[in-house]
């Protein structure tokens, strides 16, 4: 049986150290809405690559800083 992944990500964190950061904040950074922040904060979205690099650019980070691939 094959393993099953999920997408993890570092982004409530990386906020919280970009000066608390509101999700609206990034949204508006990277053109989508806040409840596209909110459900790839919570693991119920994975981001398009487009949108990874993009999250990933605003906190100046590699994709790989902010999002990991994991098995469960």
């Amino acid at each position: 049986m094959a393993k099953k992944t999920r997408i993890t990500n570092k982004i409530r964190t990386l906020r919280f150290l970009a000066n608390e950061m509101t999700q609206q904040q990034l949204a508006d950074s990277v053109g989508v809405t806040r409840q596209t922040i909110l459900a790839v904060e919570n693991g119920k979205y994975s981001p398009s690559l487009e949108l990874a690099f993009a999250i990933a650019r605003v906190f100046d980070k590699s994709v790989e800083e902010v999002f990991a691939f994991e098995d469960e």
